[in-house]
């Protein structure tokens, strides 16, 4: 089971290099991922039940514990990253799917892989997993109102339809996996350890098939999405860090939130589209396009931050789950 352990961390660690094979992969050979597409809300409902399946007691205690840290990281995630969207797609003029997409990517909560990113970066592993469990558990109002405030001059919005996907993709199998840890603990420590492979490859799939199915709409519009996808995300790492800075939180917190903000659950972002927007198409890709590059930029900036990371922050950098086995 140990081996097991490390292979699942090696794995989630380096899930950005994976998600960067597979998306060129399944964009040589599109007849091999597509039929991803049709299960997407089933795999992100896979991996959102592994984030469950994760949460201890003490991942709740950090929201009661610092509350100014967790409110300012979420407050930003809802405010920075749907406005910042809306101001692309206003601003640039974009067409109707690609404004779409990169509003749907902002309107989202936080990824997990934040919490990776978070921990090779040397910030606070428990604020930002905190962070992510409360935006996450927000997402069922706050992406669908978000959403429909924000894209309504563009397409009309089903907010009831919203809020009834994000319910049935991101609190269910949270909640479920949450249940089945509380009820259950050290019974299923064998299925908590395997997991996150299951949630990998759930990620991994989603991209793949929205990438296979949308191969020659990349190649027309590849890389202005690329363009407004880096953008939006450098504005969520840059506003998150000056505010956290400005908020005078610790090298570590503000580290944390930068990440968190800058990094979307994009998973989400395509789930929606595909389920509430079938006559618009091309709003999955930001999406997929946002999967790849926040786990490039994370990664670097994840490295920025240790070169300037001081000595006294190295010394209680944070363990994660794989590491204490």
């Amino acid at each position: 089971m140990k081996t097991i352990v490390k292979i699942t961390g090696a794995l989630t660690r380096y899930i950005g290099a994976i998600i960067i094979i597979f998306t060129a992969w399944a964009f040589w050979q599109p007849e091999l991922f597509g039929w991803a597409v049709q299960y997407t809300a089933w795999f992100l409902g896979a991996a959102m039940f592994g984030m469950g399946l994760s949460i201890h007691a003490e991942d709740f205690a950090v929201v009661f514990a610092r509350p100014r840290e967790v409110l300012l990281g979420v407050a930003l995630q809802y405010t920075v990253m749907p406005v910042a969207a809306w101001a692309l797609a206003a601003g640039l003029g974009l067409p109707t799917d690609l404004a779409l997409g990169v509003i749907l990517v902002g309107c989202c909560p936080g990824g997990t892989a934040s919490n990776v990113i978070t921990y090779i970066a040397g910030g606070d592993v428990a604020l930002s997993v905190g962070m992510t469990i409360v935006s996450t558990l927000l997402a069922p109002l706050a992406t669908p109102f978000l959403v429909f405030g924000l894209a309504g001059a563009w397409v009309n919005v089903s907010l009831w339809a919203m809020i009834i996907s994000v319910v049935k993709v991101v609190l269910i199998p949270v909640l479920l996996g949450l249940l089945l840890h509380t009820l259950f603990r050290s019974k299923i420590k064998p299925v908590q350890d395997v997991f996150p492979l299951v949630s990998v490859a759930a990620i991994v799939f989603i991209i793949a098939g929205i990438v296979a199915v949308n191969r020659e709409k990349v190649l027309t519009s590849g890389l202005i999405v690329i363009g407004l996808v880096a953008i939006h995300n450098m504005v969520g790492l840059g506003l998150g860090y000056l505010a956290a800075r400005q908020a005078k939180a610790s090298y570590a917190k503000t580290t944390a939130i930068a990440i968190e903000v800058g990094m979307q659950n994009s998973g989400l972002a395509i789930a929606l589209a595909t389920a509430n927007f079938a006559a618009n198409p091309l709003a999955t890709l930001p999406g997929a396009i946002f999967s790849v590059w926040h786990n490039i930029s994370g990664s670097l900036f994840a490295s920025y931050r240790r070169r300037e990371e001081p000595d006294t922050a190295k010394d209680s950098v944070e363990q994660l789950p794989w590491e204490t086995e």
